[in-house]
């Protein structure tokens, strides 16, 4: 059976950790997996949306595989630290926007594929925490670096520090959560609903804007504002744009084709 499932539809893209038997844990081969469908789908045009899931009712990744963990070498587990540190940068990285549909425990590394995702949708009363601290290690894939860029250092060096597990309501209101619904069923929908907002507009302007706000927040105002400008130039002779202006002027929902 495949760690990994993966359905795309309507430029839509559901790629599902199929795991649930071990609460989606990361082991190896899953990360391998993972790591070849996110580069088919980043290079493919067909693809203009991402959504990251779980199989099963309770959880969305519980992180590592703690049970593979203890028969690895220390050599073998720096591969597998290194492994899903480079998978979660290659999904941070994606051209198109993403969403983490949380529909259950989200804890270390878990966390950290939801941190590396654009956005997150997820319920009230799930549960959530970037807890390596409490295991006597730290979290390894981008978690002590997206986490305070997302929510302010102060309150991640909390989170971080105490291990401490929050619920999704308590998420929200710390500026983590992007859409916050009222049960765990619903997340998927509601995550596809954010996605086919996005869908509606140019697909190259979702990539161009993407990029622009990524790269730009790295570096001073000035030098973003000259990375916009690229990004701007590379829609100008697009065939996306002329279309989206006759539209407009002939009072209709513009036809994009990615081009």
């Amino acid at each position: 059976m495949s760690l990994l499932l993966t359905e795309v539809k309507e430029h839509l893209a559901i790629v599902t950790l199929n795991r649930s038997d071990a609460m989606n844990a990361f082991n190896y081969e899953m990360l391998v997996e993972l790591e070849n469908v996110v580069e088919e789908l980043r290079l493919n045009p067909e693809v203009r949306a991402v959504i990251f899931t779980a199989s099963g009712n309770k959880a969305f990744s519980v992180g590592a595989d703690l049970k593979e963990r203890r028969t690895l070498t220390e050599q073998q587990v720096k591969r597998n630290v290194y492994k899903i540190g480079d998978v979660f940068n290659r999904i941070a990285n994606m051209p198109q926007p993403t969403i983490a549909a949380i529909n259950g425990y989200a804890f270390g590394g878990g966390m950290e594929l939801l941190l590396a995702c654009d956005f997150r949708v997820t319920f009230r009363e799930v549960k959530m925490g970037l807890t390596e601290t409490s295991l006597a290690i730290i979290p390894g894939a981008g978690g002590t670096q997206r986490l305070p860029r997302i929510i302010g250092e102060a309150k991640a060096m909390e989170l971080i520090l105490t291990a401490k597990r929050f619920s999704g309501e308590e998420a929200n209101s710390f500026g983590l959560i992007t859409r916050l619904v009222d049960r765990p069923e619903q997340v998927l929908n509601g995550a596809k609903e954010l996605a086919e907002e996005m869908l509606k507009n140019g697909p190259l302007a979702l990539k161009q804007a993407k990029f622009a706000i990524r790269q730009g927040m790295g570096v001073d105002v000035q030098t973003g504002l000259q990375i916009e400008q690229k990004a701007y130039e590379v829609i100008i002779p697009t065939e996306d744009r002329v279309e989206a202006l006759v539209a407009f002027q002939e009072k209709r929902v513009p036809e994009f084709k990615g081009k």
